[in-house]
């Protein structure tokens, strides 16, 4: 028996734009506005954020229940 290997999804019930910052936080079991904050700072130290989130908006799935 393997144990069930843990994927990281675009969140479906917890978004506020796509659902990437909702995905990561249930993957890491962290509260998402934890995430949604430091996404806004590192989008506001340097703006590579935004580029980012819209990255992870393409490459990450959302989750198909």
């Amino acid at each position: 028996m393997q144990p069930e290997m843990k994927r990281l999804y675009r969140s479906t019930t917890d978004r506020r734009i796509a659902g990437v910052c909702g995905g990561i936080a249930e993957y890491f079991a962290i509260d998402p506005s934890l995430v949604r904050l430091l996404w806004i700072i590192f989008c506001l130290t340097g703006g590579s954020g935004v580029m980012a989130y819209l990255v992870a908006w393409l490459i990450i799935p959302e989750r198909v229940d």
